[in-house]
């Protein structure tokens, strides 16, 4: 059985830089898997986990297609862990502008279903590219959801949000990810949210309400 490297890739065969883009990340699967490596190195379970509806095995080809086209590259973590971890390159960081307007136009087009799965990783990046750009308190707000912690930094007019080691902020959010989703974009609020047991949170409710009106579907 040939390895998932050595599976001839397909190709539009055309000299137009769009058809050079998808033939590199235009895979079913490809960008999805980056998005899952932006906000920093994931281990193999980590993206399976994330990526729920995608096997193991197309998995592995992926990963090997991406690294073969220089989106991402494998590594270990240092001792006393040393186990394998895949994080982007920078052609694959470049990538979150094509995922943000992605995430742009979609919120556009009738039929999204909030209620389907979405990865942690995965409402972190949409809350990156839907937050309002006007001015507010600057702020720290913690993420906890499935095992994995987040920290959004708000500021005048600037938003970022990166990986985090433990939960930590002014705001602390946890939850798992749909609920966290409704949260963000409602219909639920916060207050009854955290009545419901849906989410909890720690901080100054008044405050944390006023961070999630900052996000909208609506653009």
């Amino acid at each position: 059985m040939s390895r998932a490297s050595e599976t001839p890739r397909r190709s539009y065969d055309e000299g137009c830089l769009v058809s050079h883009a998808l033939d590199l990340i235009g895979d079913r699967w490809a960008l999805l898997v980056v998005r899952e490596l932006l906000l920093g190195p994931k281990r193999f379970a980590g993206l399976r986990a994330g990526l729920p509806g995608l096997s193991a095995n197309i998995l592995t080809r992926r990963l090997a297609e991406l690294e073969e086209a220089g989106v991402l590259t494998r590594g270990k973590l240092p001792p006393p862990a040393s186990v394998q971890v895949y994080a982007l390159t920078e052609a694959g960081e470049a990538l979150w502008p094509v995922l943000r307007s992605f995430c742009r136009w979609a919120a556009t087009m009738p039929g999204h279903d909030p209620r389907l799965f979405i990865s942690p990783t995965a409402l972190m990046l949409s809350m990156r590219a839907m937050v309002a750009p006007r001015g507010g308190p600057e702020l720290t707000a913690g993420f906890g959801m499935a095992g994995e912690t987040f920290l959004a930094r708000m500021g005048q007019g600037s938003y970022s949000v990166a990986r985090a080691d433990a939960l930590t902020g002014d705001l602390r959010f946890e939850g798992a990810s749909n609920a966290m989703a409704a949260v963000v974009y409602g219909p639920s609020s916060l207050e009854a949210s955290v009545v419901a047991g849906l989410v909890r949170f720690e901080g100054d409710p008044v405050l944390g309400q006023a961070f999630l009106d900052r996000f909208s579907l609506r653009r």
